[in-house]
């Protein structure tokens, strides 16, 4: 019961969200999640309107048709966008391209929910403080101004009314997060705002002329759509982009909610099957007067809660939206929007998650940044402009790391075989004659370039600080291509960055240097060449099987010579010292 309590808000709430009549909300409520139960794989997500997809649509359609002066031609758009939406979704599933909404990083979807978040409830201030004339606009600025320059049309009553029940869903909200054993109290709010308030608007409506309610919605079942979709004429290119970016997000949410819930119970979610599951149910729900859906965080957690075991759980809920479609409509005749308005703020207001952004700043600062472009993008620009900053920033992130590799000079542990970072641990030191590489990447031609040059340049600032310290002469460089962790019994080695306690004489290996291609090959031939010209000795350390094989291939083994291939750092240290030694 509680669950239905929040899908019939919500269900309401977020439609208006979308600039939709309420009743498309509760349509949405009904056929869609009648076709996930039988084609979805996840037995706690529970299927309807979600903010996001909701506020996205909303802002998108509506900067181009507004949905008060041309109602039909918007309500097409909506129809249309949900039906592209559907088609992305199952293409994505039948083709197996899902990682492509890997490249929405949890950062970027950190900074464009609390950015949505932020615009929604300052959207939601027009039923809040009653303004009948209102911005069309999702802009901070815009909104913000329109706010103020409406004063005369604030309503006392409707502000006293919303804010009540504004503190009062709050409230419920604070004690079901501190005591998550009652978490059906903040589930049972919306619907009892609802009921008490239309029970107030309608004992008082001959004296509260300030405060507007929902009025007439149409008792029935969902009337089909398919003749009202939109696909030839100016706004065919606006349909198609509003459909993409709410497929996307409205995927990316019903998927992590769905393994969500799974890992609770030590089941899979099969990724793909979910796809052609929610692009299914929005291709239908097109069809018969809905838009998007997707699995909601709130009500499977709610769904989770009350005890549902199967996704029978979404028939019992299209059963009850049915009853209240065909029976209980004329019961929100009197249902003010100030409410709704209430709804909305308590339910965005949980997107605002400052925890994660806050650990962004201390883990990543370019996770921080592509964050911070979401949220500001949305706030100040668009959101289809936010989000495509923060993507863009994401995936410049992937660039860099691609492009510009970590390599980190090692060093000995003193009377072991250990080699590590001689940043990361002080009980490191550096071994005479020898400089020591470590390459944490793969080497392709976006990289090797760099990669020459970087260790050419540690060659350099060895040299140099051999040359003011008067130690030994630089003689041999090593590359270390497989990553090594070491753990001896009785050992502790300290790093700068956090201690790791040593156990049983184990060896554990990452691979740093997994592929090579042939650029990555010439770049080593040119560096050993440039080395010998030094009369520096080049030595290549464990290539994992793959990397092996190519170098074998392009007879690169054969200008190295088996003496410049080692497997472990160690030993190539210990030969190419004693050969250093004068013979007896």
């Amino acid at each position: 019961m509680v669950i239905y309590f929040v899908l019939m808000m919500q269900g309401i709430s977020y439609a208006k969200l979308a600039n939709l009549p309420p009743i498309v909300g509760l349509y949405s409520s009904f056929v869609p999640p009648l076709i996930y139960s039988v084609l979805g794989s996840s037995r706690h997500l529970a299927v309807g309107p979600v903010s996001i997809a909701s506020l996205v649509m909303g802002t998108m359609l509506s900067g181009s048709v507004s949905s008060t002066d041309d109602p039909i031609l918007y309500l097409q758009l909506a129809f249309t966008a949900t039906f592209f939406a559907g088609v992305f979704q199952a293409s994505l599933g039948l083709l197996r391209l899902g990682f492509l909404i890997d490249f929405l990083s949890n950062a970027t979807l950190v900074g464009f929910m609390a950015g949505a978040a932020v615009i929604v409830a300052l959207q939601q201030l027009k039923g809040l403080l009653g303004i009948v004339h209102f911005t069309g606009k999702m802009q901070f600025v815009p909104v913000m101004t329109s706010v103020f320059d409406h004063k005369d049309e604030w309503s006392w009553q409707t502000i006293v009314m919303g804010f009540g029940f504004l503190l009062f869903l709050l409230t419920t909200r604070q004690i079901s997060i501190k005591k998550p054993k009652l978490f059906w109290v903040s589930a049972a709010a919306p619907l009892t705002s609802v009921i008490l308030s239309t029970i107030l608007v309608f004992g008082i409506k001959s004296k509260a002329h300030g405060i507007s309610y929902i009025g007439h919605l149409p008792k029935g079942l969902n009337p089909p759509s398919l003749n009202m979709l939109y696909f030839n004429g100016q706004y065919l290119a606006l349909t198609i982009k509003t459909g993409l970016i709410t497929g996307i997000l409205s995927l990316t949410e019903g998927i992590a909610v769905g393994r969500t819930f799974a890992s609770l119970q030590n089941y899979q979610v099969d990724g793909n099957k979910e796809m052609m599951a929610i692009g299914l149910m929005n291709m239908a729900g097109s069809c018969t007067s809905c838009y998007v859906t997707t699995g909601s965080f709130s009500r499977s957690a709610v769904n989770y809660n009350a005890g549902a075991q199967t996704a029978v759980s979404n028939i019992v809920l299209a059963a009850a939206v049915l009853v209240t479609l065909l029976f209980l409509m004329p019961l929100f005749y009197y249902t003010p929007n100030v409410i709704l308005a209430a709804i909305i703020i308590t339910a965005v207001i949980g997107l605002i998650d400052y925890r994660a952004a806050y650990k962004l700043w201390k883990v990543d600062k370019l996770d921080f940044l592509a964050c911070m472009c979401s949220f500001f993008g949305v706030l100040f620009i668009s959101v289809p402009l936010g989000l495509a900053i923060a993507v863009g920033v994401s995936i410049f992130k992937i660039l860099l790391h691609v492009t510009r590799p970590n390599t980190v000079v090692l060093g000995n542990i003193p009377r072991t075989q250990i080699y590590q970072s001689l940043n990361r641990y002080k009980e490191a030191s550096r071994v005479p004659s020898f400089l020591i590489l470590a390459i944490e990447s793969p080497i392709y031609f976006a990289n090797s370039t760099y990669l020459q040059e970087r260790m050419l340049r540690w060659v350099r600032e060895e040299e140099e600080r051999i040359n003011e310290s008067h130690e030994s002469t630089l003689k041999c460089i090593i590359i270390d291509m497989t990553g090594k962790l070491y753990e001896l019994c009785g050992k502790i080695i300290y790093s700068q960055e956090f201690p790791i306690c040593i156990l049983a004489n184990s060896e554990a290996n990452f691979s740093a240097v997994s592929a090579i291609d042939t650029s990555g090959i010439d770049m080593l031939c040119e560096l050993r060449k440039i080395l010998e010209k030094r009369s520096l000795q080049l030595v290549l350390v464990n290539p994992v099987g793959s990397v092996m094989e190519k170098m074998h291939k392009s007879k690169i083994l054969e200008s190295f010579g088996m003496s410049s291939m080692y497997l472990t750092v160690g030993e190539a240290v210990g030969d190419i010292a004693a050969s250093w030694k004068p013979q007896p």
